[in-house]
């Protein structure tokens, strides 16, 4: 045994009743491996002191016996396997939490980057606790947007995970913007706040969202945690769980609705293979972990109502599909996980037509229960139905009219066009700051549908149609 090997386990014996370490094993990337060390756990904060004493944070990824992996956040350059110094804290990652961070802005791991004070308040595990499903509370009542494509046929319920799946150039910034300023509880005297994580996201991307909840005053009801593109990959690993931390404590403790923004999940699972390809995991589908359906429901279920309590958490996250690929592991697993989805649709943007949301893909699964008399309005069910069953027969003659051409359509099928045009004219497209009610929305609609002859109104009853067609 080599003298310098025979120092290091005096040092690491001289100093394991202060959980502390000197020498490292092996370092790959972000990722270290020590050795002869007491028994640690997972998930647990390690302190990583280079030789000029400058402290970086970890967390523990895999545990043995009297051995363990960590990922460093701030990454391992510069780091010595010799001189470095390993202290465990014994505690899992924490975020303090308290009121006071409505306001505020803070990176992925929960540090000020506002000019303001470090975060003081009760210390929270970032990784949750688990939710006993029977004191769920199944959500039932809906969150008003401003955006008729959402509101109108795609209805967002308190308490539901309704991913935006978009594209390379598509505007789901504008989108998430929108939604972050405009959402509200409408009806109810209810306290109402957002989380904002953003993972892997450009400079310029930063000073958008900042700027636009400065501008509009939404940043006084609004917590927001930046990972940027050039923090460290494994930032983005933590960022959604400490946001959602915080969004829990707003929600359960202070009786808060909290809207959850997470852009972008996509980034997040790059992270997340980057991290498992380091770590000589077996890969699955395109090189993505095979535990990346659990690790995605683990943020994704951290969203809902519990019973007795008067808070809810709703997330967006949102997910850029590569090449527009719905069929790609993160956005096919987002959707088996979530409640739905906001596809955003190429064809409609290149025509200029904001908000580009497509009107087939889109769903909503528990827009039913917070729809309807007493909630929205009596006819909202058989009105989206109708327009969701209007607009397909849309496509199908517009795919006719390419081979045909439109000269030897029907007068009906011409009747379907104009409509399909003043659908996504009128009802789908708005100002990115026109902010229409529920009502507004509705009235849209059918004014959109006085397009059709009453006949062909098969999903809205006779007494419906009185009362709305055609007003």
């Amino acid at each position: 045994m080599g003298t310098q090997t025979i120092m290091h386990e005096l040092g690491n014996q001289a100093l394991a009743n202060r959980r502390e370490y000197l020498g490292m094993a092996e370092v790959s990337g972000p990722v270290v491996a020590i050795r002869g060390i007491h028994n640690v756990g997972y998930n647990e904060l390690v302190e990583i002191a280079d030789g000029q004493g400058n402290t970086r944070l970890g967390i523990t990824l895999e545990v043995a016996e009297g051995a363990a992996i960590a990922q460093v956040f701030e990454g391992t350059s510069g780091l010595a396997l010799e001189t470095t110094r390993v202290r465990f804290r014994g505690t899992p990652q924490t975020m303090p939490v308290s009121e006071e961070l409505l306001g505020r802005t803070f990176d992925g791991l929960g540090r000020p980057i506002d000019g303001g004070p470090e975060a003081i308040g009760e210390d929270r595990d970032v990784n949750g606790l688990p939710v006993n499903p029977t004191a769920r509370a199944y959500p039932r009542k809906f969150i008003q947007t401003g955006i008729s494509a959402i509101d109108g046929m795609n209805t967002l319920v308190r308490g539901q995970k309704l991913p935006i799946f978009s594209g390379s150039g598509l505007p789901h910034r504008q989108l998430v913007a929108q939604i972050t300023r405009q959402a509200k509880i409408v009806g109810e005297e209810a306290p109402f706040a957002v989380v904002f994580a953003g993972m892997g996201i450009k400079h310029d991307e930063a000073m958008f969202y900042i700027k636009n909840f400065e501008q509009s005053g939404a940043m006084e009801r609004l917590v927001a945690f930046l990972s940027l593109a050039d923090a460290p990959s494994v930032e983005r690993l933590v960022t959604p769980r400490t946001a959602l931390t915080v969004a829990e404590f707003l929600a359960f403790d202070l009786g808060m609705h909290v809207l959850t923004v997470l852009t972008d999940m996509t980034n997040y699972c790059e992270a997340l293979r980057e991290i498992s390809t380091v770590r000589a995991e077996i890969p699955s589908r395109k090189g993505y972990p095979g535990y990346l359906y659990s690790d995605l429901a683990s943020i994704y279920e951290r969203a809902g109502m519990i019973k007795d309590r008067p808070g809810s958490i709703t997330q967006v996250p949102v997910v850029t599909m590569p090449n527009d690929d719905i069929s790609h592991p993160v956005p096919d697993l987002s959707g088996y996980i979530t409640e739905g989805q906001i596809v955003l649709e190429r064809d409609l943007a290149q025509r200029g037509i904001y908000p580009p949301i497509a009107g087939l893909p889109s769903l909503s699964r528990l827009m039913k229960d917070g729809i309807g008399e007493g909630m929205t309005r009596a006819d909202h069910a058989h009105l989206a139905s109708q327009l969701f069953a209007a607009y397909a027969h849309v496509k199908d003659i517009r795919a006719l009219a390419s081979v045909i051409g439109e000269e030897d359509l029907s007068p009906l099928d011409h009747q379907y066009l104009k409509f399909g045009e003043a659908f996504e004219q009128r009802f789908l497209s708005q100002g990115h700051d026109e902010d229409r009610s529920m009502e507004q929305t509705l009235n849209l609609g059918w004014s959109v549908l006085s397009a059709l002859p009453p006949e062909e109104l098969h999903r809205i009853t006779e007494e419906e149609i009185r009362k709305y067609y055609g007003k």
